[in-house]
């Protein structure tokens, strides 16, 4: 493909409460066995971009690590690969990104190095499939500036996003970021195509400018001054930048046309891989709609959740309607319901968890470090 990709998955995001204090939004998993920035990195490959670089910052250590090799999406070695770009200090800047155009600004010695004449941005915090090609020929045969990818949301869930209005040509005449009210459930993915020379242009008129908002400082800017155009999709798309939008996208995996979807049609998702025993299910044990991870260990009840990576359940425990995330330990006895429990956690015996005016975070506190 004729392009390079940027993926933003630096930003700090408090509607995530305790789910992100130790780890980037980027690096939430996802379905049992994913991360959230899997779903971009497949959609970056399966499209068949070989140059990808990722720009992380707010607690980027598990991010990093899940980044440390290119091979579980299959990136090009010698004319790509996968760069993970963190903040640094230089003689001319000494400043954590402050935004996602300055995020971009300061690695644009990324961009300049680069030959392809396009560039596809994306964010690490959705969940989706999309084929990239699709969107730069539609980006070409309009002759877009910017081509931004858009999708149809609930009103209630409109007002977290950039809100979009197009006329009969799709050109976008209107774009308004995190409104109060919105005038409309059109709302940008945070997937943006543009030519490469264009970008550097308007990214170094921000630096000099000093504005750092990519949405803001370009898109809402430049709507009258550029052609911007949307390109509207119709298959799946999450955003998990709340709790209950994450609880709500792994809920909705339990789901089997969703499963499909994503792990029987082509193209796949892929993720970095561990080397664990598939899932072991005791005598006595009863499992119903859920899903259940490698190396999880069931002795009691398992209803309508999803089980990440190395959850040991123990005698008699009920876990309804929830998310247990990597390598807890739930002892006997124990009550789980409408729960998002942290991953590392040790759950006593005998206690009970549920959430009854919404999702309960249960976060123990012990010396087992959160990935």
């Amino acid at each position: 493909m004729r392009a390079i990709g940027i993926i933003l998955a630096g930003g700090n995001n408090y509607r995530m409460k305790e789910l992100s204090n130790k780890r980037a939004i980027a690096a939430m998993p996802v379905a049992g066995s994913y991360r959230s920035i899997d779903f971009a990195l497949s959609n970056m490959s399966n499209s068949h971009i070989q140059k990808v670089a990722v720009l992380t910052q707010y607690n980027a250590r598990s991010l990093n690590e899940h980044l440390s090799s290119s091979k579980w999406w299959d990136f090009g070695r010698k004319q790509g690969g996968l760069f993970t770009f963190t903040p640094t200090i230089t003689p001319d800047n000494s400043f954590w990104y402050r935004g996602t155009a300055d995020a971009i600004y300061q690695n644009l010695d990324f961009l300049k190095n680069s030959h392809e004449p396009y560039v596809v941005i994306a964010s690490g915090d959705c969940v989706y499939k999309l084929d990239y090609n699709k969107v730069l020929e539609y980006h070409i045969a309009k002759r877009a500036d910017i081509t931004v990818v858009c999708t149809d949301v609930n009103d209630e869930d409109a007002t977290r996003f950039g809100c979009v209005k197009m006329n009969e040509d799709c050109r976008i005449e209107e774009f308004d970021e995190k409104p109060m009210v919105a005038q409309s459930n059109t709302v940008s993915t945070g997937i943006y195509v543009i030519r490469r020379r264009q970008l550097i242009e308007l990214i170094e008129k921000c630096g000099m400018e000093g504005r750092y908002d990519f949405v803001k400082d370009i898109l809402i800017r430049y709507k009258n001054l550029k052609r911007i155009y949307g390109y509207k999709i119709n298959s799946y798309w999450s955003n998990i930048a709340t709790v209950e939008s994450y609880y709500k996208t792994n809920m909705d995996f339990l789901k089997p046309e969703i499963r499909d979807y994503f792990f029987r049609q082509y193209p796949g998702v892929q993720s970095k891989i561990d080397d664990l025993p598939p899932a072991k299910y005791n005598p006595g044990s009863s499992v119903k709609n859920s899903l259940i991870s490698s190396g999880c260990i069931i002795n009691g009840t398992v209803e309508n959740s999803v089980l990440f990576k190395k959850v040991f359940v123990g005698n008699n425990c009920v876990i309804k309607n929830s998310i247990i995330l990597n390598d807890v330990y739930l002892g006997d006895n124990t009550h789980i319901e409408n729960c998002i429990v942290e991953s590392r956690d040790t759950i006593h015996a005998n206690s009970y968890y549920s959430g009854e005016d919404g999702i309960k975070i249960v976060v123990e506190r012990n010396d087992r470090y959160v990935l």
